[in-house]
């Protein structure tokens, strides 16, 4: 990631933390988030790992998650991490840049990622879900929010302050799925406020002998 989004992003989510997880957790209902979730109950076992990218504070997803599974939180914000590891004494977190993180290839059996892709520029995206299908193990899963219109990227006042923006459309979301080796399993528009949002759950190379 460039050093300015990076940089705006960190900042936005220190300062902006609490005012974040009234909007967009305690006053949100029928979230999608914990809607997707049972798709990874469905296909995983019971202490699979799971790698979370832009965990937040931890609620309600990563809660979610580590009631089943060991869970690694990844997020760029010290502040969310800060409310996630008392919020989830459970899991694992990391402070880091999610396009910069180096885990081994085939570590981790499913990566979720809610509402972060949106904060990286154009070209990232591509090339983390190139990443992500390097460390998930064959027939990996991947849970994931995308952007749905076109946005080149730009710096936007949000809840007071500003952040920074960019998404592909939805026929571009697919095909860097594609190119990065995922099928699509599930894929839907889902209408949060006056935003869109296309949420898709993606299997990585099959294992061998493994269902399609």
């Amino acid at each position: 990631m460039s050093e300015v989004p990076q940089e705006t992003v960190e900042a936005f989510y220190d300062a902006k933390a609490d005012a974040y997880l009234a909007a967009y957790v305690e006053g949100v209902q029928d979230d999608p988030r914990l809607a997707f979730l049972p798709h990874l109950d469905a296909q995983l076992a019971v202490g699979a790992s799971v790698l979370e990218l832009g965990c937040g504070a931890g609620i309600p997803a990563t809660a979610a998650l580590a009631r089943r599974y060991r869970v690694l939180g990844v997020d760029l914000s010290a502040t969310q991490l800060h409310h996630a590891r008392w919020n989830v004494p459970t899991a694992a977190f990391r402070k880091a840049d999610m396009t910069a993180l180096d885990l081994p290839d085939g570590s981790v059996d499913a990566v979720t990622a809610f509402y972060c892709f949106n904060h990286l520029p154009l070209g990232e995206q591509p090339r983390m879900l190139a990443a992500i299908a390097r460390w998930l193990r064959p027939g990996g899963l991947l849970l994931a929010s995308f952007g749905t219109g076109a946005a080149h990227g730009e710096v936007a006042q949000w809840l007071g302050a500003p952040v920074y923006f960019s998404s592909h459309d939805m026929p571009a979301n697919r095909r860097h799925l594609a190119d990065a080796g995922f099928t699509l399993l599930v894929d839907e528009l889902i209408a949060k406020g006056e935003e869109r949002w296309q949420w898709v759950v993606a299997r990585t190379g099959a294992a061998p002998g493994a269902a399609t």
